[in-house]
Protein backbone atom coordinates (compact mmCIF):
# COMPACT_ATOMS: atom_id res chain seq x y z
CA UNK A 1 0.00 0.00 0.00
CA UNK A 2 2.79 1.76 0.51
CA UNK A 3 4.09 1.56 -2.88
CA UNK A 4 0.96 2.17 -4.18
CA UNK A 5 0.87 5.52 -2.45
CA UNK A 6 4.19 6.38 -3.68
CA UNK A 7 4.00 6.14 -7.00
CA UNK A 8 0.43 7.72 -7.74
CA UNK A 9 0.29 10.48 -5.38
CA UNK A 10 2.01 13.33 -7.83
CA UNK A 11 0.63 11.09 -10.96
CA UNK A 12 -2.50 12.54 -12.79
CA UNK A 13 -4.32 8.94 -11.98
CA UNK A 14 -5.77 9.43 -8.66
CA UNK A 15 -3.65 8.24 -5.35
CA UNK A 16 -6.91 7.58 -3.10
CA UNK A 17 -8.47 5.31 -5.80
CA UNK A 18 -5.60 3.29 -6.55
CA UNK A 19 -5.43 2.95 -2.34
CA UNK A 20 -8.89 2.27 -2.49
CA UNK A 21 -8.52 -0.18 -5.44
CA UNK A 22 -5.72 -1.94 -4.09
CA UNK A 23 -7.15 -1.71 -0.45
CA UNK A 24 -10.14 -3.81 -2.26
CA UNK A 25 -8.11 -6.25 -3.75
CA UNK A 26 -5.69 -7.76 -0.82
CA UNK A 27 -8.57 -7.39 1.09
CA UNK A 28 -6.61 -4.71 3.49
CA UNK A 29 -7.76 -4.17 7.07
CA UNK A 30 -10.45 -3.33 8.03
CA UNK A 31 -12.94 -0.22 6.87
CA UNK A 32 -12.36 2.18 9.92
CA UNK A 33 -8.74 1.52 9.77
CA UNK A 34 -8.20 1.24 5.98
CA UNK A 35 -9.72 4.65 5.71
CA UNK A 36 -7.57 6.18 7.89
CA UNK A 37 -4.78 4.62 6.25
CA UNK A 38 -5.30 5.61 3.12
CA UNK A 39 -5.61 9.44 4.10
CA UNK A 40 -2.65 9.31 6.66
CA UNK A 41 -0.18 7.68 4.77
CA UNK A 42 -0.44 10.29 1.90
CA UNK A 43 1.82 12.71 4.41
CA UNK A 44 4.75 10.52 4.08
CA UNK A 45 4.56 11.52 -0.06
CA UNK A 46 4.26 15.16 0.86
CA UNK A 47 7.40 14.84 2.99
CA UNK A 48 8.90 14.02 0.18
CA UNK A 49 8.33 16.89 -1.38
CA UNK A 50 9.25 19.08 1.59
CA UNK A 51 12.64 17.63 1.67
CA UNK A 52 13.00 17.28 -2.07
CA UNK A 53 12.12 20.98 -2.72
CA UNK A 54 13.40 22.71 0.65
CA UNK A 55 15.14 25.38 -0.76
CA UNK A 56 12.70 26.84 -2.87
CA UNK A 57 10.10 26.70 0.01
CA UNK A 58 12.02 28.00 2.88
CA UNK A 59 12.70 30.92 0.24
CA UNK A 60 8.77 31.21 -0.15
CA UNK A 61 8.02 30.99 3.33
CA UNK A 62 10.47 33.86 4.36
CA UNK A 63 9.19 35.72 1.24
CA UNK A 64 5.84 35.42 2.74
CA UNK A 65 6.77 36.78 5.91
CA UNK A 66 9.90 39.32 5.65
CA UNK A 67 9.09 40.20 2.16
CA UNK A 68 12.16 39.51 1.19
CA UNK A 69 13.48 36.82 -0.91
CA UNK A 70 16.96 36.45 -3.06
CA UNK A 71 16.20 36.82 -6.97
CA UNK A 72 12.42 37.04 -6.55
CA UNK A 73 10.49 40.71 -7.86
CA UNK A 74 7.27 39.41 -5.80
CA UNK A 75 8.82 37.62 -2.76
CA UNK A 76 5.27 37.05 -0.87
CA UNK A 77 3.69 35.89 -4.44
CA UNK A 78 4.29 32.10 -4.13
CA UNK A 79 3.40 31.98 0.01
CA UNK A 80 0.18 34.24 -1.29
CA UNK A 81 -0.64 31.90 -4.26
CA UNK A 82 -0.77 28.92 -2.28
CA UNK A 83 -2.55 29.89 0.50
CA UNK A 84 -5.07 31.50 -1.99
CA UNK A 85 -5.50 28.17 -3.70
CA UNK A 86 -5.47 26.10 -0.44
CA UNK A 87 -8.62 27.70 0.97
CA UNK A 88 -11.40 26.62 -1.53
CA UNK A 89 -11.01 22.68 -0.88
CA UNK A 90 -10.22 23.33 2.86
CA UNK A 91 -14.30 25.09 3.03
CA UNK A 92 -15.50 22.46 0.61
CA UNK A 93 -13.43 19.32 2.26
CA UNK A 94 -14.45 20.03 5.62
CA UNK A 95 -17.85 20.81 4.92
CA UNK A 96 -18.40 17.54 3.15
CA UNK A 97 -15.76 15.31 4.98
CA UNK A 98 -18.47 12.68 6.73
CA UNK A 99 -20.55 12.46 3.14
CA UNK A 100 -17.07 12.18 1.40
CA UNK A 101 -15.14 9.27 3.16
CA UNK A 102 -19.02 7.87 3.98
CA UNK A 103 -19.87 7.36 0.68
CA UNK A 104 -17.64 8.40 -1.86
CA UNK A 105 -14.90 6.01 -0.85
CA UNK A 106 -15.97 3.14 -3.64
CA UNK A 107 -14.18 1.54 -6.14
CA UNK A 108 -17.36 1.83 -8.82
CA UNK A 109 -17.21 5.81 -7.25
CA UNK A 110 -13.38 6.07 -8.52
CA UNK A 111 -13.99 3.64 -12.11
CA UNK A 112 -16.47 6.38 -13.04
CA UNK A 113 -14.21 9.51 -12.02
CA UNK A 114 -11.13 7.85 -13.67
CA UNK A 115 -12.73 7.67 -16.76
CA UNK A 116 -13.99 11.27 -16.08
CA UNK A 117 -11.00 12.30 -15.89
CA UNK A 118 -9.10 11.05 -18.37
CA UNK A 119 -11.42 12.66 -20.91
CA UNK A 120 -10.94 15.92 -19.49
CA UNK A 121 -7.16 15.34 -19.87
CA UNK A 122 -7.35 14.54 -23.20
CA UNK A 123 -9.44 17.28 -24.13
CA UNK A 124 -6.71 19.78 -22.48
CA UNK A 125 -4.12 18.09 -23.95
CA UNK A 126 -5.68 18.44 -27.34
CA UNK A 127 -6.52 22.12 -26.89
CA UNK A 128 -3.66 23.62 -25.30
CA UNK A 129 -3.44 27.55 -24.08
CA UNK A 130 -1.42 30.26 -24.20
CA UNK A 131 1.65 29.48 -21.57
CA UNK A 132 1.35 33.03 -18.85
CA UNK A 133 3.58 31.48 -15.88
CA UNK A 134 6.56 29.56 -17.24
CA UNK A 135 7.89 29.01 -12.98
CA UNK A 136 5.08 27.94 -10.30
CA UNK A 137 6.36 31.44 -8.56
CA UNK A 138 4.91 33.30 -11.85
CA UNK A 139 1.37 31.90 -11.22
CA UNK A 140 -0.68 34.82 -10.18
CA UNK A 141 -3.22 35.14 -7.83
CA UNK A 142 -6.41 34.87 -10.11
CA UNK A 143 -4.67 31.75 -11.58
CA UNK A 144 -4.25 30.45 -8.37
CA UNK A 145 -7.83 31.01 -6.99
CA UNK A 146 -9.08 28.89 -10.08
CA UNK A 147 -6.56 25.99 -9.68
CA UNK A 148 -7.69 26.17 -5.83
CA UNK A 149 -11.20 25.44 -7.13
CA UNK A 150 -10.43 23.10 -9.46
CA UNK A 151 -8.48 21.20 -7.06
CA UNK A 152 -12.20 20.38 -5.08
CA UNK A 153 -13.00 18.41 -7.58
CA UNK A 154 -10.29 16.06 -6.26
CA UNK A 155 -12.32 15.65 -3.07
CA UNK A 156 -14.32 12.99 -5.42
CA UNK A 157 -11.76 9.41 -5.22
CA UNK A 158 -10.83 8.84 -8.26
CA UNK A 159 -10.47 12.03 -9.68
CA UNK A 160 -7.18 13.15 -8.48
CA UNK A 161 -5.89 15.73 -6.68
CA UNK A 162 -2.61 15.80 -8.79
CA UNK A 163 -5.00 15.48 -11.87
CA UNK A 164 -7.21 18.24 -10.94
CA UNK A 165 -4.57 20.93 -10.67
CA UNK A 166 -2.03 20.02 -13.26
CA UNK A 167 -4.49 19.96 -15.91
CA UNK A 168 -6.21 23.08 -14.18
CA UNK A 169 -3.05 25.18 -14.33
CA UNK A 170 -2.28 23.94 -17.89
CA UNK A 171 -5.82 24.83 -18.67
CA UNK A 172 -5.26 28.00 -16.77
CA UNK A 173 -1.97 28.95 -18.66
CA UNK A 174 0.57 27.18 -16.80
CA UNK A 175 3.25 25.44 -18.05
CA UNK A 176 4.03 21.96 -17.84
CA UNK A 177 6.65 22.45 -15.19
CA UNK A 178 5.29 25.08 -13.38
CA UNK A 179 1.94 23.27 -13.52
CA UNK A 180 3.32 19.96 -11.41
CA UNK A 181 5.55 21.84 -9.21
CA UNK A 182 2.93 23.95 -8.42
CA UNK A 183 0.90 20.66 -7.91
CA UNK A 184 3.57 19.48 -5.34
CA UNK A 185 3.64 22.49 -3.73
CA UNK A 186 -0.48 22.92 -2.80
CA UNK A 187 -0.32 19.45 -1.83
CA UNK A 188 1.62 20.43 1.08
CA UNK A 189 -1.01 22.10 2.77
CA UNK A 190 -3.83 20.14 1.94
CA UNK A 191 -2.84 16.72 2.51
CA UNK A 192 -0.94 17.23 5.72
CA UNK A 193 -3.94 19.14 7.32
CA UNK A 194 -6.08 16.25 6.29
CA UNK A 195 -3.99 13.29 7.44
CA UNK A 196 -3.13 15.09 10.81
CA UNK A 197 -7.22 15.61 10.94
CA UNK A 198 -8.07 12.07 10.45
CA UNK A 199 -5.99 11.02 12.71
CA UNK A 200 -7.08 13.20 15.32
CA UNK A 201 -10.45 11.92 15.21
CA UNK A 202 -10.01 8.11 14.26
CA UNK A 203 -7.25 7.70 15.73
CA UNK A 204 -8.90 5.89 18.61
CA UNK A 205 -9.37 2.46 15.54
CA UNK A 206 -5.51 1.62 16.32
CA UNK A 207 -6.05 -0.47 18.96
CA UNK A 208 -2.36 -2.45 19.09
CA UNK A 209 1.23 -1.55 18.91
CA UNK A 210 0.64 -3.68 15.20
CA UNK A 211 -1.56 -0.94 13.64
CA UNK A 212 0.41 2.26 14.41
CA UNK A 213 3.46 0.03 13.16
CA UNK A 214 1.32 -0.87 10.13
CA UNK A 215 0.14 2.85 9.89
CA UNK A 216 4.41 3.59 10.15
CA UNK A 217 5.55 1.19 8.01
CA UNK A 218 3.16 2.16 4.90
CA UNK A 219 4.03 6.59 5.63
CA UNK A 220 7.78 5.54 5.68
CA UNK A 221 7.46 3.18 2.51
CA UNK A 222 5.48 5.87 0.71
CA UNK A 223 7.99 8.47 1.32
CA UNK A 224 11.22 6.70 0.30
CA UNK A 225 9.31 5.91 -3.13
CA UNK A 226 7.51 9.23 -3.53
CA UNK A 227 11.24 10.63 -3.26
CA UNK A 228 12.56 8.48 -6.06
CA UNK A 229 9.54 9.64 -8.55
CA UNK A 230 8.90 13.08 -8.10
CA UNK A 231 12.30 13.86 -10.47
CA UNK A 232 11.38 11.19 -12.62
CA UNK A 233 7.52 13.45 -13.25
CA UNK A 234 9.10 16.35 -13.91
CA UNK A 235 11.99 15.15 -16.00
CA UNK A 236 8.86 13.20 -17.87
CA UNK A 237 6.12 16.44 -17.78
CA UNK A 238 9.47 18.46 -19.22
CA UNK A 239 8.93 16.62 -22.32
CA UNK A 240 6.03 14.54 -22.84
CA UNK A 241 2.49 15.16 -22.52
CA UNK A 242 -0.05 13.71 -20.05
CA UNK A 243 -1.87 11.27 -22.79
CA UNK A 244 -0.36 8.25 -21.27
CA UNK A 245 -2.12 8.66 -18.46
CA UNK A 246 -5.19 9.38 -19.28
CA UNK A 247 -5.06 6.00 -21.01
CA UNK A 248 -4.19 4.26 -17.97
CA UNK A 249 -6.94 5.87 -16.20
CA UNK A 250 -9.39 4.74 -19.07
CA UNK A 251 -8.09 0.95 -19.18
CA UNK A 252 -8.33 0.79 -15.08
CA UNK A 253 -11.95 2.48 -15.30
CA UNK A 254 -13.04 -0.10 -18.13
CA UNK A 255 -11.44 -2.99 -16.05
CA UNK A 256 -13.14 -2.24 -12.55
CA UNK A 257 -16.91 -1.87 -14.00
CA UNK A 258 -16.39 -4.99 -16.01
CA UNK A 259 -15.49 -7.16 -13.07
CA UNK A 260 -18.70 -5.55 -11.04
CA UNK A 261 -21.27 -5.28 -13.56
CA UNK A 262 -19.91 -8.09 -16.30
CA UNK A 263 -18.49 -10.66 -14.07
CA UNK A 264 -19.76 -10.24 -10.67
CA UNK A 265 -16.87 -9.19 -8.55
CA UNK A 266 -18.28 -8.21 -5.09
CA UNK A 267 -16.74 -4.84 -4.14
CA UNK A 268 -16.52 -4.05 -0.71
CA UNK A 269 -15.97 -0.38 -0.50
Amino acid sequence: MGIVEGITEFLPISSTGYMILSADIMNFWDKDKRDLFIVFVQLGAILAVIYDYWGRLWTAFMGLLTGKADGMTNPRGLGISLIIATIPVMVVGFTLKDFITGTLFHPLVVATMLIIGALLIIYVEKHPRPIKAQEAEHIDFKMALKIGLAQCLALIPGTSRSGATIIGALWFGASRKSATEFSFFLGIPVIVGAGLLELIEKKDVLQTGQDWAILGVGTFVSFVVALLCIRLLVTWVSKKDFMIFAYLRIITGVIVLLAYFVFGYQIQG
